[in-house]
């Protein structure tokens, strides 16, 4: 069925086209990227005080220079890990199936975490930053291409779109845990973030695996069974890194490489960039932690409506106008806040817009990316996408924190502009991006009998490739 919005009777027909099972996988994926969305804004609210505590065990220096250093390359290896995660659990949610390998990353991620909470040194927190960020890795990628495999009817961006809005919500949960607790220690609030572990039993028992993945597993071990081969069980990175899939992953590949870099330059440097001016302000540390925790709630709340809205708006105006109202409302904010002084409550003002923008851009490439891809090498095509970006994006954070005190002085607001407006190549991509609304999800060639019919090659149809 197409995926055409149709609004004249989206309030007639909805609850009757949306199944049980519909609403679960979406209430399971949503869950699980918005507690990885909280664990991981947890660590960006803890970042400075805790690197305050740990440097000065590995011998380094608390100041404004080692925190923007190492703290820049404690996340550095958290996004290496979830990059590599990614590509991982891609691979393995494509051969073993989905909902297993959702539950496997979520445990990895909770677990590692939480360990961060004992450690002693800047060094050991990276390690862990790393292993956690492996487990990471699976949430986006595998769960927007359960929740676009399962949601194949009009509704299917914008249940993506839903899907998406969890992360931000797990921002805007953590700046009010972080608002209550804050002042319990940042090993408290590390400790907390095993909670996603408990979802593990709601994915296994009620979330199902979409039946063409199980018959795309199965085609495949009978094909293997019985000796006999068809293009589609080539090795799969070696599929998405040639024709016909190659363009395709090079667009999503552009677009969520800009997209993460200026996403993860903003929300790791904002919160120092708020309690550093408090602190040059002579506030008192619980007040420097209300302003940040606020200005978090408000980033986040933006993230939200930009998460959520999506693929709304995607369906009314296409994919690629939606992507570029998100590109040119982080584009906006970005330009306004940081490059200049700001007061508190230009911060305040701002920090909502260029929330919608850039979470908005990141929930794109997850409604768009099922799009691209046929469900052999859906998962690996959005992890690998999404993961390319991640490698890349690691060093953002690091490089604004190096920058801020080689070139700018310790202005970390010039340094994050800066590496934030390498999110602009994302720009590029969208130039060749395909227009896939209203169509429906690339397939896989159809078996006949027991194996598939034979081909000399993989093809794309003419509709799947319309823009």
């Amino acid at each position: 069925m197409s995926n055409t919005a149709n609004g004249r009777h989206f309030g007639a027909r909805w609850p009757r086209e949306i199944t049980r099972t519909q609403w679960l996988v979406l209430a399971g994926t949503t869950m699980g990227w918005a507690l990885d969305g909280f664990s991981g804004s947890l660590y960006a609210l803890v970042l400075g005080p805790a690197m305050t505590e740990l440097l000065p065990h590995s011998g380094i220096r608390a100041d404004a220079s080692g925190i923007g250093l190492y703290g820049g390359l404690t996340v550095a290896l958290f996004l290496a890990g979830w990059a590599v995660g990614g590509i991982l659990f891609g691979l393995l949610a494509d051969y073993f199936g989905r909902v297993r390998v959702l539950s496997a990353g979520v445990v990895a991620y909770a677990v590692f975490t939480a360990l961060a909470a004992f450690t002693d040194t800047w060094w050991q927190l990276g390690v862990l930053r790393f292993v956690a960020g492996l487990g990471s890795g699976v949430e986006a990628p595998v769960g927007a291409a359960l929740v676009a495999e399962v949601w194949r009817n009009r509704y299917r961006a914008r249940a993506c779109g839903v899907m998406m809005s969890g992360y931000a919500a797990g921002f805007f949960v953590a700046a009010l845990a972080y608002d209550f607790l804050g002042g319990q220690g940042w090993r408290v609030m590390l400790g907390i973030a095993v909670a996603p572990a408990l979802l593990v039993w709601f994915i296994r028992r009620y979330v199902p695996e979409p039946p063409e993945i199980r018959a795309a597993i199965a085609d495949r071990r009978n094909r293997k069974a019985r000796g006999h081969t068809a293009p589609e069980d080539r090795f799969v990175l070696r599929r998405l890194l040639a024709p016909p899939f190659l363009s395709r992953t090079l667009v999503a590949t552009t677009l969520a490489t800009g997209s993460l870099v200026a996403f993860w330059s903003v929300s790791t440097w904002y919160p120092q960039i708020i309690r550093h001016a408090a602190d040059a302000g002579g506030l008192p540390q619980h007040t420097a932690d209300s302003h940040v925790a606020v200005a978090s709630m408000l980033f986040n709340a933006g993230g939200v409506l930009g998460y959520a809205s999506w693929g709304f708006l995607a369906d009314a105006v296409g994919r690629r106008k939606a992507f570029a109202v998100s590109f040119a409302a982080s584009t906006a904010g970005v330009a306004y806040l940081f490059p200049f002084q700001h007061g508190y409550a230009e911060f305040l003002l701002a920090l909502p817009v260029v929330g919608f923008g850039l979470f908005g851009a990141l929930s794109g490439t997850f409604v768009y990316g099922p799009e691209l891809f046929p469900p052999s090498v859906r998962a690996t095509g959005m992890a690998l996408s999404n993961s390319v970006g991640r490698l890349i994006t690691a060093a953002g954070p690091l490089v604004a924190g190096v920058i801020a005190v080689s070139w700018f002085g310790g202005d970390l607001g010039l340094a994050t502009t800066c590496v934030a407006a390498v999110g602009l190549t994302a720009a590029v991509g969208l130039a060749f991006a395909p227009e896939t609304r209203g169509l429906d999800l690339p397939s896989d060639p159809l078996p006949t009998g027991p194996e598939r019919a034979p081909a000399p090659a993989e093809t794309i149809t003419a509709k799947e490739m319309h823009s």
